[in-house]
Parts: C-alpha cells; structure tokens; sequence
C-alpha cells in the first residue's frame, strides 16, 4: 500500500525546514566548504590542464596562485576605488558638517528633532558596539576565506580520486546521476560566473558614463566599485549607489540634482541587476528568474553577505541533480528550464 501523497508533502516540506536550519545553525562549517565546491568548479579545468604536463602539486599551487591573484585583483580594485573617494570625503568634511546643519534647521523648523533621535540612537554606546561588529565580521571573513582555500586546496588534489570512485560503484544509476549531475553543474557554475562576470562589467560601464556625462567627479573610481560590489547581489549595488549620492550631495547645489543622481544610479541598478541579469542567466542556465531573485533572498536569510552571492551556484546545483534523475526529474522541469542534464550525459567534462 502506497504512502498518502499529503503525507509525503508534509514529510518534504518538514525535512526541507530541518535542513534549512541545520544549514542556518553550521553556517561556519558548510559556508566555507560550499564556496570550495564552487571554486572548484571554476578553477577545475585549469587544474586539469596544467596536470597533463607538470607534477599534480606543482599545478595545484599554479591553480591557487591564480585563484588569489584573480581575488586580491578584485579586492584591490575596490579598495582603490574606495580610497580615492574616502579620501575626498574628508577633504570635504566642512561641506558635510554644514549640509548637516542645514538639514537640521530644516528638519527642527518642521518639527522633527533629529538632535534628540542622534543622542538616543547614535551615542557612544552605539559607536563601541558598531566597532566591535565590524571588527568581529572581519575576523569572521578572514577566517571563512582560509579554511575555503584549505578545503580548496584538498579538493582540487581529489577530484580524480572521486571522480574513480564514482565509477566503480555497483549502483549505476547513482554513479551516473553523480558523474553526469557533477559535470553539468560545474559546467553550469562557469557560465554563471561568467553571467555575473558580463554584467558587472555593464553595470560598472553604465555608472561610470552616467557619472562622466553628469559631472560626478571620480567617475572611473564609481565605474570600477559598480563593477566589483555587483558580485554581491542587492547589498553590493546599494552601496555603490549610495556613496555616489553622499558626493552629490556636495557638488550640486539643489537637492533635485542629488535626487535625480540617486534615482538614475537606483534605475541602472535595477535595469541590469533585476531585469536583465535574471532573464539573461535565466535564459543561459535554464533557471526562473522568479527563483533566481528568491533563492537571493534565501541564502541571505540563512547565511548573510556570502549566501546572497552563492545562493544562485547552490539552487544550480540542486536543480542540475535533480534533472539528472528520473524521479526527481519533474522538480527541474518545473523551475528550471528544457536545457537540463540527462543521466550518463557529460561524464567527462
């Protein structure tokens, strides 16, 4: 007798909560080990490539040293660009100070006291703790992104080793789930970055121009941090949209033209990252981008800054699995697309 299908509902539904919140409570442990597996994923075909020619360590370290390298690229690009414009910020602190004061008058002139909301919220107590946070969140990082590259490390030396395994099991549906599921999804996270590569770059091109064209000073620098923070979906295009309106703040004159600077960067923000970057790697990697812009929000529930950026690889994965098996077929058919994987298919990609 065949089990209620309400039943197996709720039994999914549940399992899929506990999982959740395992995944939620050991944030440190599988965080690091998902943003291996997905630079994995990336770097695997040069790691393949150098092995044919060279001793299997002496390519791993070329492979790291390129993965660093591609990474402190990137991390150095916004700290420049961030530097450049902190260091005006405080070139023009007087001009802050008395827009500051002028807002106040205003404000207190229409009865809002925004004296007394500072000197409840933002005292010293505030300040300590805000401290501490971004200290505690720095080390945290630094941590996360050592162990990712120690399981990193360990991985790329094992691919092969699993990969065999794999095709000595006596199960040859699994092994042929897992062998042709693996390679369509690591396929499938290269053309993701890839995606999210091109985009960023037209994000970062489109700010800059707006920047040039409207007289924004530090218009390449704005180019350059549009184009690194959009990696980090929805929190990385809102602060680099807000810092380009704190600037205009002191060179325009009007708050028109403040307002307008920050609906034009908000407008190119949202054309690109929720209308076309979704519908374009929705297209290429055959996922809704009604999904594309929940499992975001998502993975930012459970864990933080990183899940808003590997939320997309992970839900890829799953549904490129579950195309890979006839009775689980129906679920990447449901939210992916047509261009799914098929069992025994891609093995040695």
């Amino acid at each position: 007798m065949g089990v209620n299908p309400g039943i197996k509902a709720a039994i999914g539904i549940i399992a899929a909560v506990l999982v959740a919140a395992a995944l939620a409570e050991a944030s440190q442990v599988f965080a690091p080990l998902a943003a291996a597996a997905f630079i994995i994923a990336v770097v695997w075909p040069i790691q393949k490539r150098l092995q044919r020619g060279m001793p299997k360590l002496v390519a791993l370290a070329i492979t790291i040293m390129i993965t660093v390298t591609v990474c402190f690229a990137l991390a150095s690009l916004a700290a420049w660009g961030f530097g450049r414009v902190g260091h005006s910020l405080l070139t023009d602190i007087a001009r802050y100070q008395a827009f500051y004061e002028a807002t106040v008058a205003w404000l207190d002139g229409h009865g809002v006291s925004v004296a007394a909301l500072w000197a409840e919220h933002f005292n010293v107590g505030w300040m300590l703790r805000a401290t501490q946070y971004v200290t505690g969140r720095v080390n945290t990082t630094l941590s996360f992104w050592v162990i990712a590259l120690v399981y990193v490390m360990l991985g790329l030396l094992e691919v092969d080793d699993i990969r065999r395994r794999i095709e000595r099991l006596e199960n040859r549906t699994a092994a042929s789930v897992l062998l042709g599921g693996g390679a369509a999804t690591a396929a499938k996270l290269r053309r993701y970055l890839m995606v999210r590569t091109l985009m960023s770059a037209v994000t970062g091109l489109l700010v800059g121009t707006f920047a040039w064209v409207t007289g924004l000073p530090f218009a390449l620098e704005w180019g350059v941090i549009a184009f690194v923070l959009n990696y980090i979906p929805f929190i990385g295009p809102f602060i680099a949209t807000l810092f380009p309106t704190l600037l205009a703040m002191t060179q325009f004159e009007s708050w028109p033209a403040v307002f307008g600077v920050f609906v034009c960067l908000n407008i190119i923000q949202f054309a690109v990252g929720s209308y076309i970057e979704p519908r374009v790697a929705g297209n290429m990697l055959s996922i809704s981008p009604m999904l594309v812009l929940f499992v975001i929000f998502l993975w930012s529930f459970l864990w933080g800054l990183f899940g808003t950026f590997i939320g997309v690889p992970i839900t890829l994965a799953i549904l490129t699995f579950c195309a890979a098996h006839p009775s689980t077929r129906w679920v990447a058919d449901l939210l992916g697309g047509a261009d799914q994987v098929k069992p025994g298919k891609l093995q040695d990609s």
